[in-house]
């Protein structure tokens, strides 16, 4: 199932200005980007789809000097590509093509800007970043570390329940059972909670249960 973790946190190496960027600056950068492409709807409709449409190709040109290549754009945007089509359609219809346009020029620069990011820094990195962001909420009792190792668990886990439902979609084309519901979930359930049983062992074993159990552990 390693084959499905493309979908989430695909880091790329690389030693393009973006990869020495600090995560910070990057972060920064994605925020001015959201607020330029979703924000651009308060200026006249001629002038806000000529904004979002120069912030999607500063985007763009950010993803070619980052070494990402156009396969790597046209799977990031392949993933939505109904949802803008039926986006795109209904805002026409409803405003007319300059309005259409921004609104799909927007999402797809948002969305792009948040691949280069995810891109071109370590998965290490933007968990260390996540927990650096909730490390102020630790005086009302929020605790950073577990955070971030939630969020790596999330991550890990995403691309496993997607390929268990492909391996077992095959596996029941294969049987001519393709159209039977039992048999095409049944087995991801086993699977996924023999997946979190095993995680769950993993990170007890290394010390790290319950904030209840910890807390009883100690003297």
């Amino acid at each position: 199932m390693r084959g499905h973790a493309h979908l989430v946190a695909g880091y790329v190496p690389g030693s393009s200005p973006l990869h020495r960027m600090r995560l910070g600056l990057k972060a920064t950068l994605l925020f001015a980007v959201a607020v330029l492409a979703l924000g651009s709807p308060i200026i006249s409709t001629r002038v806000g789809a000529v904004v979002t449409t120069l912030t999607l190709l500063a985007v763009m040109v950010a993803h070619f000097v980052a070494g990402l290549g156009w396969h790597r754009m046209w799977r990031a945007i392949r993933l939505m590509l109904i949802f803008l089509i039926l986006i795109a359609g209904y805002q026409w219809w409803q405003h007319g093509p300059w309005v259409a346009w921004q609104v799909m020029a927007a999402i797809v620069a948002t969305v792009l800007a948040s691949n280069v990011l995810t891109s071109t820094t370590p998965v290490d990195e933007l968990l260390d970043g996540l927990a650096a962001v909730v490390k102020p909420l630790e005086r009302f009792g929020a605790d950073p570390e577990r955070f971030s190792l939630t969020v790596a668990l999330m991550l890990r886990s995403i691309p496993f329940v997607i390929g268990a439902f492909g391996d077992v979609r095959d596996a029941a084309r294969a049987r001519g059972l393709e159209r039977n519901l039992l048999a095409r979930s049944l087995p991801v359930v086993i699977a996924t909670v023999g997946y979190a049983r095993a995680t769950g062992e993993a990170l007890a074993a290394r010390g790290l249960g319950d904030p209840e159990d910890d807390d009883a552990s100690r003297p």
